[in-house]
């Protein structure tokens, strides 16, 4: 049986530090890919969807960490009730639907959403007039316990989605690590006659 190589882009602005970074790593990993400024580099992360991007923390541009936050999304972070019905509120108010995503910092199928569904343009693109908000239920705290409570939930990953008129939409819950292909396709159902 043969194992894939994991997929990997090398993002630097000295051809020397990529030709000798791909001469030490090739022979573990598929170079996709070489870039030597931001821009480039969020292309070609984009386009081919690496494993593994290698980059320079100093690159023209703004530096890597531009290139790491390019597609990440930001969730209003929320704690308790009040502070989700204030935002269901406001989201409405905006005639814009919501989504709650219930995360925690142990939770890999979490992690796996951020880094793998919402990063992907299709699930953002479905997602453009929807207000996401995130409860970080580590802690397992009383509020936390209210809040999942309050949706019946067990524990994360568990995303709750929100009509324009600030109601849940039952039935749309989604339980678990959904690939991104699926869940673009799932947002424009739970949302089909609300946006």
């Amino acid at each position: 049986m043969t194992v894939r190589k994991p997929s990997l882009l090398l993002v630097d602005d000295h051809d020397v530090v990529r030709i000798g970074t791909r001469s030490l790593l090739e022979s573990e990993f598929e170079v996709i890919g070489e870039a030597d400024d931001v821009e480039a580099a969020i292309d070609l992360a984009e386009e081919r969807l690496p494993d593994v991007v290698l980059l320079d923390v100093r690159l023209p541009g703004g530096g890597g960490a531009v290139v790491a936050e390019s597609n990440h999304v930001e969730f209003n972070r929320i704690k308790t009730v009040a502070d989700l019905d204030r935002e269901l509120a406001a989201a409405s108010a905006a005639g814009k639907s919501a989504i709650l995503d219930f995360y925690a910092d142990w939770c890999v199928s979490c992690i796996e959403m951020e880094e793998y569904t919402f990063t992907d343009p299709g699930v953002q693109d479905a997602l453009s007039n929807t207000v996401l908000l995130q409860a970080d239920v580590t802690a397992n705290d009383d509020e936390d316990k209210e809040l999942l409570q309050r949706f019946g939930v067990f524990g994360p990953p568990t995303i709750i989605f929100f009509g324009t008129d600030g109601q849940q939409r039952h039935g749309f819950e989604v339980v678990g690590y959904m690939k991104a292909k699926a869940f673009e396709e799932h947002v424009t159902k739970a949302f089909a006659d609300v946006i």
